[in-house]
């Protein structure tokens, strides 16, 4: 019935189960198991669970199921499984379908965490990974082969906020038989629908707008049935990467306000990026939805706005960026994104610090730039602080 309800009626409703009491807000199974009638059920649920059954708080809980039926019905996806974190998605996703000799491709432009898993990790045990400028066809036409079992993108990545074209990548994956990744992240479950575009997989750090509070870590990790069930689930379920009852119970809540967030959260972004453009003490202003910025078509075919986030890079470089950071007074100093709150980071010295000079200026993370989460002051406010802290550069 879900399946026909509008956005806004999904995050409200969708995947909510009542006990015995009618409780109106969501019950918090806070707990580790789950008690038998008998040894016989006992048996029974370890040989097959059914539809509504749950045997341990590694495997599944009926809070945490709540969270996966409702972030499932929002993307449009047949199933999902919550994680601890956004990395445990991203890890999940990725090593649980993959073995040694098999070969991945990726953007190069990433989060560093995301980058330490397929650099570092996957590789350590035998999987080859090609990393491709992602905004450029060519490169994924020449590197995805016969062999390649999946291909890896962030669909806005952080922090400056290129916009792949995902249907093309899809359509090149798929020819060669590889399962599309997505980290949809960035363009939030509000505005991308990654799997309409060809996605196989999209995974969320729930921290950020899900929650949209600076309360939890939470992942999702979305597919198909099959992919879920039968590669995610015993991946995960066997390594321990479960999300806890009660932040799921958080996420439920953010959920319902979701919409309105992320929807007031985009339309400040636009403001303080139409209101900076330009400034002479700025080099750059990265927004998707600004005509200048390089993949703008693109986003604007793939996203129905152009996010929460504003790349601004500040003329003097690091020192420059930290007088000015330094000088905020409403928006704070964090590394986190996606909150209520505005937040603002030094990509260069903070999220890619372990990343070399080199790999990032590679990625266009100069010692100017600096990372803009949009919060949901009023965008007045954050422009004239903005503007005074810039002053202070």
């Amino acid at each position: 019935m879900s399946k026909d309800w509008n956005t806004r009626t999904k995050l409200v409703h969708s995947g909510t189960r009542r006990s015995q009491y009618g409780e109106v807000s969501e019950a918090i199974y806070l707990t580790q198991g789950f008690v038998y009638d008998s040894a016989e059920q006992a048996a029974q649920r370890f040989e097959k669970l059914g539809e509504d059954e749950f045997i341990y708080a590694r495997y599944g809980n009926p809070t945490v199921a709540m969270f996966e039926e409702r972030i499932a019905a929002l993307e449009g996806s047949e199933d999902a499984f919550a994680t601890a974190s956004g990395m445990a998605a991203v890890n999940g996703a990725l090593t649980s379908m993959l073995k040694a000799g098999d070969h991945v491709v990726s953007a190069r432009a990433l989060f560093g965490s995301c980058l330490y898993i397929l650099e570092d990790i996957l590789t350590r045990y035998g999987v080859e990974v090609t990393f491709v400028d992602g905004t450029d066809l060519d490169a994924w036409r020449a590197a995805v082969r016969p062999d390649t079992k999946a291909v890896f993108l962030e669909s806005m990545s952080n922090p400056t906020l290129e916009v792949i074209d995902l249907k093309s990548v899809a359509e090149i994956a798929h020819a060669q038989g590889a399962l599309v990744v997505v980290d949809n992240v960035f363009s939030t479950p509000v505005f991308s629908r990654a799997l309409s575009l060809g996605a196989d997989v999209v995974v969320y750090s729930a921290t950020k707008h899900i929650d949209g509070q600076g309360r939890v870590l939470g992942g999702v990790i979305l597919g198909t049935k099959d992919f879920i069930r039968k590669t995610v689930e015993p991946y995960l379920k066997h390594t321990g990467g479960a999300m806890s009852p009660f932040t799921a119970w958080v996420l439920l809540k953010g959920m319902e306000t979701l919409d309105l967030r992320v929807r007031a959260q985009a339309d400040g972004a636009l403001k303080v990026a139409q209101a900076l453009s330009g400034d002479a003490r700025l080099s750059r202003v990265i927004y998707p939805d600004l005509p200048d910025h390089p993949q703008h078509d693109i986003a604007k075919a793939q996203l129905e706005r152009g996010g929460t986030v504003v790349a601004i890079e500040v003329k003097g470089g690091q020192a420059a960026a930290f007088k000015m950071l330094n000088a905020l007074e409403i928006v704070t100093i964090s590394n986190n994104l996606g909150d209520a709150k505005s937040i603002i980071t030094h990509p260069a010295t903070t999220t890619h610090q372990r990343l070399s000079e080199e790999q990032r200026l590679e990625l266009g993370i100069t010692p100017g730039l600096v990372r803009l989460s949009v919060g949901i002051e009023d965008a007045d406010d954050l422009v004239a602080d903005l503007r005074q802290a810039l002053d202070a550069v």
